[in-house]
């Protein structure tokens, strides 16, 4: 910055120009040497002003406002000079000082300052810079906005409204369920669906003055009106009491038993009044079942007739003793063990294949306290079916006599020991001969103290082993059997004598 005024007295021009505007001078600039005022060419003595070279314009102190500042200052009206003249026209080129640069220079003059003490001269405001036009962009752009926002809420109105018509939405509807849909043959619904009108639940109520009773299932057998169900079921209610079987449809028919068979926990009813159209299910071939085949079971478990489920065949020739529930004889089978959920209730209702014919009579369960029954226990997934083969044969056998027949050896085995096969007894019941003479035991060469460790090509651990593997037979068949004595092991064969009654 220039100081060459600094210091002396120069009385300030009321005529001086207005300062046009130039960006300030940095502040890092070193001052310049200072300088004594060169005289003009003309002896005036009048007081002269600042001089500003006419060629090149001085800054004003407005670059140092804010820009704000300068907006808001009206512009201010140019000062006239002495002479009534304004004030750029009253400066004259002579005045410039010597050492000014030439017009067009770099850097522009400082701008000049009054010395210490003298009066200032008046500075009038710079003309205002053009007003910037944020303020009206900003306005611009809020209205587009607004115009835009205000289109936009009409055309969404105007799609809804259409919307609601249903003419424009673009809501996508999914599709109905055709009322002629079918499930495909073979699928547990259709199983299920064909399977149900033939299952009813059995209701037995004791003849004692208490009337106890029990709920179990039952199938048609036959259009007879004979419903195969467990001797289990039906046993409270044999001997004075009353049944009832009601059917999916919500109708009713009173029933009475026709035979049963304690040890094989089988019972064969007949409706009272059987109405007609009665469907029995197709019987399928026990014998042919394999481990994984899918089973499906029908029953009332605790009551909820018309249930459900499903599973596979988990084992087969499972043998299982059990007992029915009221302290009878213990019933035997080599039975089907499936995974499908039975529990009381299920007792006497049909275990069907995938094709929905029956395989398997439900009729127990394995139990959470080790042992086989139709206690109040739930399912754990261990059920166990009697073979339809042979629920079958007993049936048959009902309905033609009303009594069951047992395939017997003529022996008495030990029914504790397990393990070990299947020990002959050295004394029968009531000390009766444990082979009976002249028997079929008796005839293959079988003797007390001999262990029997197969039969029919099935491995025997025990006594109740041998008993649901002989009940798999009919009477008169020949069985090839295997056991030991002396610690040799010995093959010959059986043929199967018979057992009238459960007495």
């Amino acid at each position: 910055m220039s100081t060459e005024n600094e210091g002396k007295a120069v009385p300030g021009d009321p005529a001086a120009p207005s300062v046009p505007p130039t960006p300030p001078v940095p502040p890092s600039a070193p001052p310049a040497p200072e300088a004594g005022p060169t005289p003009g060419p003309e002896s005036n003595p009048a007081p002269t002003a600042q001089e500003v070279p006419a060629t090149q314009e001085s800054p004003t102190v407005r670059a140092a406002q804010p820009p704000h500042a300068a907006q808001l200052a009206p512009a201010a009206a140019e000062p006239p000079t002495a002479s009534g003249a304004p004030a750029s026209h009253a400066a004259p080129a002579h005045a410039a000082p010597a050492h000014a640069a030439p017009a067009g220079g770099w850097p522009p003059p400082p701008p000049t300052v009054p010395s210490w003490g003298a009066p200032h001269a008046p500075v009038p405001a710079a003309p205002a810079a053009p007003r910037k036009r944020t303020g009206g962009l900003v306005a611009a752009v809020l209205a587009a906005a607004l115009v835009a926002g205000g289109i936009g809420g009409g055309i969404g109105y105007w799609a809804a409204e259409r919307g609601d018509d249903g003419i424009s939405s673009t809501t996508v509807s999914s599709g109905e369920t055709p009322a002629s849909f079918k499930r495909d043959p073979g699928t547990v619904a259709a199983v299920a669906a064909t399977a149900l009108p033939s299952v009813g639940t059995i209701k037995a109520k004791s003849g004692g003055s208490q009337g106890e009773g029990g709920t179990g299932t039952g199938f048609v057998y036959d259009q007879e009106g004979h419903i195969l169900t467990n001797n289990h079921v039906v046993a409270s209610a044999a001997d004075g009491g009353t049944l009832s079987v009601t059917f999916s449809d919500g109708k009713s028919y009173d029933a009475e038993v026709v035979g049963r068979a304690e040890g094989y926990d089988v019972a064969v009813l007949k409706l009272t009044n059987a109405p007609k159209g009665l469907k029995p299910l197709p019987l399928g071939d026990s014998d042919k079942v394999a481990v994984g085949d899918s089973t499906i079971a029908i029953g009332a478990p605790f009551g909820l007739s018309n249930t459900v489920t499903t599973g596979i065949i988990s084992a087969k020739n499972r043998p299982v003793a059990s007992g029915d529930g009221t302290g009878g004889s213990n019933s035997y089978m080599s039975a089907l063990q499936t995974d499908a959920s039975i529990n009381p209730g299920n007792s006497g209702g049909p275990l069907l294949d995938a094709s929905g014919a029956v395989i398997g009579i439900n009729s127990a369960i394995q139990s959470t306290s080790g042992g086989f029954g139709q206690s109040q226990a739930g399912s754990i997934g261990l059920g166990f079916a009697i073979p339809v083969n042979q629920a079958k044969n007993v049936a048959q056998q009902l309905i033609k006599t009303g009594k069951p027949v047992y395939p017997v050896i003529g022996a008495t085995v030990n029914m504790n020991d397990k393990g070990e096969g299947a020990e002959i007894a050295e004394r029968g019941t009531g000390s009766t001969p444990s082979v009976t003479p002249n028997g079929p035991a008796a005839k293959a060469g079988l003797k007390p103290g001999d262990v029997i460790t197969g039969f029919g090509g099935h491995q025997i651990d025990s006594g109740p082993t041998l008993i649901s593997e002989i009940w798999t037979h009919k009477p008169g068949d020949s069985v090839e059997i295997t056991y030991e004595r002396d610690g040799r092991s010995v093959t010959t064969t059986v043929v199967l004598g018979e057992r009238t009654g459960d007495s």
